[in-house]
């Protein structure tokens, strides 16, 4: 069987299994899921650490060497997209919805958690920091490393678009190789879809929750969620069948637009001062502790501590690692003709500044309720998660308009989310194709659908952490081949060696 039809039969076969499982025993799915998971994070949480950081630093080392006037492309190609709406696409695909969702609740969660081991103003400064860490340019060091391996290679060596390609071109005879190349592309395949099918879930509970806050509901029922969930799927199967940059771009443009001015808009009618100085002091700590971060593992601290570690910047660091496969190639598609210093410097910083404003202002206006007000949002936090932007912004002037602005900007974000991940999905499963037949889109964006409900009747988003968790364990390893390859091939091409693409046929088909 050709490789392309074995990789999307049994891709396709595993993934439907993985989805009816989760529907038929969801709680099962969970205890198994999070076994997995412990083990590893107690076991190799080390190695996942020292790996993000190292692909940070590799980052950062390229795009001011020798290596940053190396074009992603011809020497003679320019950049397709404009720097902002690169950044609005690329940001877009890659965290939006979850931006939307723990706006207010994770520093609110990590304020709860430090402030019992340390005085009040202390445990806000750190919730902050910790917050932004998880959100920061760690992430995105992990999406521009594997964006960066595939742009490089599809676009100066013309190998096909796919997480296997860097590998079978460098070594076309090697057995083995082919043997990696496969089961890289399948499990780039498995994490996307679990990741993304986590977003899905996260997306439905926040608005299925802002909507029935609009309709005088006090919880949303599973009709009113699951009349959301239908809506979602009917609202991203027809970008599917169109233009990928121009679909993609009008949609983040307008969620990213609404994004921006609702922070304009809590900075203005909120706490003004107060949310300047906590921005200010986000990145002041952001820039100081960032990278020594990167390498801490909270060997010596209590048994609660290490429980902390692993349920919150463990789990991000492989959450992002199970978007990696998908927010990579979509973030390398449209990123052409770019020179490797300006790809690194635009995902990481662009989005990375932008996060630590977005916490700033609204986690700093939640620790402003908890430290000087009454504490509603901290009691929110630990009651419903889901509602907590909802209900920072009900005490503010025009919260029915705000909360309607939340609720179409989630579903923004997730229509782009499913929308590029269903793109990629179909490009990985059919060997590479820059552009891929709609009809194989539609597919894998209702498949993506079933995921999403196999992780909707977890109704926990503990559980849907773990379930992503699981599906991006085995690309660790993966993501960490991509860049030996990377730096391969760049010293080959510095040396001036003679490339040929000999097997990279092969790699796709």
């Amino acid at each position: 069987m050709h490789r392309s039809r074995r990789l999307l039969a049994l891709s396709l076969t595993l993934i439907t299994l993985a989805a009816v499982w989760g529907v038929a025993d969801p709680q099962g799915v969970v205890r198994i899921a999070s076994r997995i998971v412990d083990q590893f994070f107690t076991s190799r949480g080390w190695f996942l650490m020292l790996s993000v950081t190292g692909m940070l630093v590799l980052c950062v080392g390229l795009a001011f060497s020798r290596y940053g006037r190396i074009r992603l492309g011809a020497d003679d190609d320019r950049p397709d997209f404009a720097t902002p709406v690169w950044i609005a696409m690329l940001f877009a695909a890659g965290m939006g919805v979850g931006l939307l969702f723990w706006a207010v609740a994770e520093p609110m969660t990590h304020f709860a958690f430090s402030r019992e081991l340390m005085a009040d103003p202390a445990a806000a400064e750190r919730a902050l920091l910790a917050t932004n860490f998880n959100w920061g340019i760690h992430a995105w060091a992990i999406y521009g490393s594997v964006a960066l391996a595939i742009a490089y290679f599809s676009f100066r060596r013309q190998t096909p678009m796919l997480v296997s390609a860097p590998i079978t071109y460098l070594f076309p005879r090697e057995r083995w190789a082919a043997a990696v190349g496969f089961l890289s592309d399948l499990m780039a395949i498995v994490a996307i879809a679990i990741g993304v099918g986590g977003s899905i879930a996260m997306g439905v509970f926040q608005v299925a929750d802002g909507v029935n806050l609009m309709l005088g509901g006090d919880v949303a029922g599973p009709v009113l969620v699951a009349v959301v969930f239908a809506a979602m799927v009917v609202a991203y199967l027809p970008p599917l069948m169109v233009d990928l940059g121009a679909g993609m771009s009008r949609l983040s443009n307008a969620a990213m637009l609404i994004s921006t001015g609702l922070v304009v808009f809590v900075v203005v009618l909120g706490p003004t001062e107060y949310l300047l100085n906590s921005v200010l002091t986000a990145f002041a700590d952001y820039l100081t502790e960032a990278l020594p971060m990167g390498l801490k593992t909270f060997t010596f601290y209590d048994s609660r501590v290490a429980t902390w570690y692993k349920d919150w910047t463990l789990t991000y660091m492989v959450w992002w690692i199970a978007w990696g496969p998908f927010v990579g190639v979509f973030i390398a598609r449209i990123s052409r003709g770019r020179t490797i210093r300006e790809f690194v410097l635009g995902v990481l910083v662009g989005p990375t500044v932008f996060s630590t404003v977005w916490f700033g202002v609204f986690g700093g206006i939640g620790l402003y309720d908890a430290l000087n007000g009454t504490g509603g949002l901290l009691a929110e936090t630990a009651s419903h998660v889901e509602r907590v932007t909802f209900a920072l912004l009900d005490r503010l002037p025009f919260s029915g308009l705000t909360t309607l602005a939340v609720i179409v900007a989630a579903f923004l974000f997730i229509v782009t989310s499913v929308v590029s991940a269903a793109f990629v999905l179909a490009m990985f499963s059919s060997g590479g194709d820059p552009d891929p037949k709609p009809r194989l889109r539609v597919v894998w964006g209702v498949l993506l659908g079933f995921v999403g409900a196999a992780m909707i009747l977890t109704g926990s988003i503990a559980a849907v952490k773990k379930l992503i968790a699981l599906g991006a364990l085995p690309f660790v390893f993966i993501t960490v081949l991509l860049l030996v390859c990377l730096v391969r091939a760049l010293g080959e091409e510095r040396r001036g060696k003679p490339q040929t693409v000999g097997g990279v046929a092969d790699a796709g088909g």
